[in-house]
C-alpha cells in the first residue's frame, strides 16, 4: 500500500468521527486531567520523602499530604474508568455510523452486486473488519494529542526543579516515535493482506459448508478440505506476520524508554555522590528533585509507549478500511442517478421501453437492446433458454441493475424515481424463497404488520399454506428455524407466495417461482400465482411452458434479445423458437 493511499484511509477514517466528536473530546480531556494527576501525586509523593527521610517531619504532620495522596490516586482511578467507558463509547458510534454506511450501501446497490462476494466475506467486512477499528477511535485517536501533551505537561514541571534531567528526557523523548515508524512502516499492509486472507477464508469456509452434501456426492470431501487447510495455513502466516511488527515496535519503544530512564537515574546518583555538579540551577541535588524526576520519567514515556502500543490500532483500523473505503466508493447506476419522483399508489402500471440495455455494474452489457411496452394489467409470460437474459430483465425493474436507453414506468424514466417509493409497487417471488423472520406469521406479514388476522387466513388460503400449516408443531406461530430448515423448500415457497400476496401491488413480478418445486407444491404454487395475476400487471419468468397458456402475451429471449412475441395459440401453431422449445421440453430453459 503506498503512502498517497494510506494517507487517504487515515484521512477517511478520522473523517468518521463527526458524530462521535464530542466524545472524542471529552477521552482527550480525561486523559489530560489523568496527566495532571500523575504530576501532582509524584510531587506529593517527593514531597512526603523529602519531609520524611531529610528534614525529619514528624508523620503527624503529613497527615494532610497523605490524605491528598489518597485522594489523588482515587481520582486518577476514577477519572481513567470513566475514559475508558467514553472511549468505548466514542469507538462505538462511529462503528455503528460506519455499519450503518455499509448496508445502505448495500441496499443502494442490490443483491445482483451483492452476490459478486460470498457471504462469508460480506460477514467478515460488516462484523470483524469493522470491530477492528474499535481501538482506533477508542484509544489511538485520543492518544494522538495525550503523547504531545503529557510529555510537555512534565518537561514543564522537571525543568524548573533540574533542567539536567528535563533535557536528558527532551532529547531521547523524539527517537522513541521515530524508530517505531521505522520498525511499523509495513504494519498497515501486513494488516491489509490479513484481512484479505481472513475474508477470503470466510467466504470458502462458508461456501463449502452450504455445499457440504454436494461435495460427498461427488467425492470432494478431501480436496476441499486440503483447500482449507491451505487457506487456513495462509492466514496463520499473515497473522503471525502482523504480530511480528507489533511485538517488534513494541520491543524498539521499551528498548529506548528504558535507555532513557536508566541515564537519568544515573545523573542523580553519581550527583548525590557529588561526582556531577550540574543541572539543579547552582542550588545542589535534592531528594525531592531526584525522586520527583524518577518517578515522572516513566510516565513521561508511558504515553508514547501507549501509542506504540495504539500504532497497531492504527495499522488494523487502517488496512480494514481498505475494503470499507471501496465498498463505499462504489457507485452503481441506480444510485448515482436515484431520482425523486413517485408513482400514484393506486394507478396500474404501464411499463415502455425502447432501446434498453441492460448492464452490469461493470459496465458489461447483459441484455439489450430491447424495445416493448407492457400495458396496465397485462400478464407477460417470459420463457427463453438459461442465460437468455430473462432474469436481468426482472432485476433492472427492481431496480438493481443498470441500464442504457429507456425504460419508462408510466411515463416516468426509471431512474427519475425513488426506489424505494417505487419498490413499495411491486410485489416478487423468486426461485429461492427467503424467509429471514424467526416465525410463519411474521413472515407471512413481512412489510405488512398492520394485517388483519383475516387478511392473512385469506392469502394463507390462496397461497395453500393452510394445507400444512396445522401440521406445524405450533402452527402459524412454528419457528421456522435458519434457512427454514423445519419447511420444506415448497413448504416455504408457498408462505413466500402467501406473503406477496398480501402486500398490495401494482406489478408483480415472477422469477421461476416453480423452479426446484416437487410435482403438487409446482401446482399449487402456479395455481395460487397465475389467480393473482390477474389483479396487477404481471411479468412471469418460467420453465413451465404449460404455465403460459392463459397468458396474454408470450414472449421468448435468446442471447439477451426479445426474439418473439405473441400469444400462446399464434406462438405453438407457427414455425418459431416457442414451438420448438414446446416440443423439446427436455431442453434446459
Amino acid at each position: 500500500m503506498d503512502k498517497t493511499r494510506q494517507s487517504e484511509l487515515v484521512r477517511w477514517l478520522k473523517q468518521q468521527t463527526a458524530p462521535a466528536r464530542r466524545w472524542l473530546r471529552l477521552s482527550m480531556l480525561l486523559g489530560l486531567i489523568s496527566g495532571l494527576l500523575i504530576i501532582s501525586q509524584a510531587w506529593l509523593l517527593a514531597t512526603i520523602l523529602q519531609a520524611l527521610i531529610m528534614d525529619n517531619v514528624p508523620r503527624e504532620n503529613l497527615i494532610d499530604q497523605f490524605l491528598m495522596l489518597a485522594a489523588t490516586f482515587t481520582l486518577r482511578a476514577i477519572v481513567n474508568a470513566v475514559r475508558e467507558r467514553i472511549g468505548f463509547i466514542c469507538g462505538k458510534i462511529v462503528r455503528q455510523q460506519i455499519r450503518n454506511m455499509v448496508l445502505d450501501k448495500l441496499e443502494q446497490l442490490g443483491p445482483v452486486w451483492v452476490k459478486g462476494k460470498p457471504a462469508g466475506s460480506w460477514a467478515t467486512i460488516i462484523l470483524e473488519q469493522i470491530e477492528d477499528m474499535q481501538d482506533f477511535y477508542s484509544r489511538y485517536l485520543p492518544q494522538i494529542t495525550l503523547a504531545t501533551m503529557i510529555p510537555i505537561l512534565i518537561l514543564i514541571t522537571v525543568f524548573p526543579i533540574n533542567w539536567a534531567a528535563g533535557l536528558i528526557l527532551f532529547v531521547t523523548a523524539p527517537l522513541i516515535p521515530l524508530f517505531m515508524a521505522l520498525v511499523g512502516l509495513g504494519a498497515a499492509d501486513a494488516n491489509r493482506r490479513n484481512f484479505v486472507a481472513l475474508s477470503r477464508l470466510s467466504g470458502n469456509f462458508l461456501d463449502r459448508l452450504r455445499g457440504l452434501e454436494t461435495l460427498r456426492l461427488f467425492h470432494r470431501g478431501d480436496a476441499e478440505v486440503e483447500q482449507i487447510a491451505e487457506s487456513t495455513e495462509n492466514f496463520r502466516r499473515r497473522t503471525m506476520e502482523v504480530l511480528r511488527m507489533a511485538f517488534l515496535s513494541s520491543a524498539v519503544l521499551e528498548f529506548f524508554a528504558a535507555i532513557s530512564i536508566a541515564v537519568v537515574a544515573v545523573y542523580f546518583g553519581f550527583s548525590y555522590l557529588g561526582e556531577l555538579h550540574f543541572g539543579s540551577y547552582g542550588i545542589g541535588v535534592t531528594l525531592f528533585a531526584g525522586f520527583l524526576a524518577l518517578i515522572l520519567a516513566p510516565e513521561f514515556f508511558q504515553p508514547l509507549r501507549d501509542l506504540g502500543t495504539f500504532y497497531h490500532a492504527k495499522a488494523q483500523a487502517v488496512g480494514a478500511a481498505e475494503s470499507l473505503f471501496t465498498l463505499l466508493s462504489s457507485d452503481g447506476e441506480q444510485v448515482a442517478n436515484r431520482g425523486e419522483k413517485t408513482l400514484s399508489d393506486k394507478e396500474p402500471v404501464t411499463i415502455e421501453a425502447c432501446g434498453l440495455e441492460i448492464m452490469s455494474h461493470d459496465g458489461h452489457r447483459l441484455a439489450g437492446p430491447l424495445n416493448f411496452t407492457i400495458d396496465k394489467r397485462q400478464r407477460i409470460a417470459l420463457v427463453g433458454k438459461s442465460g437468455a437474459g430473462k432474469s436481468s430483465l426482472i432485476n433492472v425493474l427492481l431496480g438493481f441493475l443498470p441500464y442504457q436507453g429507456s425504460l419508462k414506468i408510466n411515463g416516468i424514466e426509471l431512474r427519475e424515481l425513488n426506489l424505494t417509493k417505487w419498490r413499495e409497487h411491486l410485489s416478487w417471488v423468486g426461485q429461492n424463497p427467503h424467509l429471514p423472520e424467526q416465525t410463519v406469521l411474521d413472515n407471512i406479514r413481512l412489510g405488512q404488520y398492520d394485517a388483519t388476522q383475516e387478511q392473512i387466513n385469506d392469502v394463507m388460503e390462496r397461497a395453500y399454506v393452510s394445507e400444512f400449516i396445522n401440521d406445524l408443531p405450533d402452527g402459524i406461530n412454528t419457528v421456522i428455524g435458519d434457512n427454514a430448515a423445519r419447511l420444506s423448500v415448497g413448504q416455504a415457497q408457498r408462505i413466500a407466495v402467501a406473503r406477496a400476496l398480501l402486500n398490495p401491488c401494482q406489478l408483480l413480478l415472477l422469477d421461476e417461482p416453480a423452479a426446484s418445486l416437487d410435482a403438487h407444491s409446482e401446482q399449487r404454487v402456479m395455481m395460487a400465482l397465475n389467480q393473482a395475476s390477474h389483479q396487477q400487471t404481471t411479468l412471469l419468468v418460467t420453465h413451465l411452458l404449460e404455465e403460459t397458456l392463459s397468458y396474454d402475451q408470450i414472449w421468448v429471449m435468446e442471447n439477451g434479445l426479445l426474439i418473439e412475441q405473441g400469444d400462446y395459440q399464434t406462438l405453438s401453431q407457427s414455425q418459431s423458437v416457442f414451438s420448438r422449445l414446446l416440443s423439446h421440453r427436455s431442453v434446459e430453459l
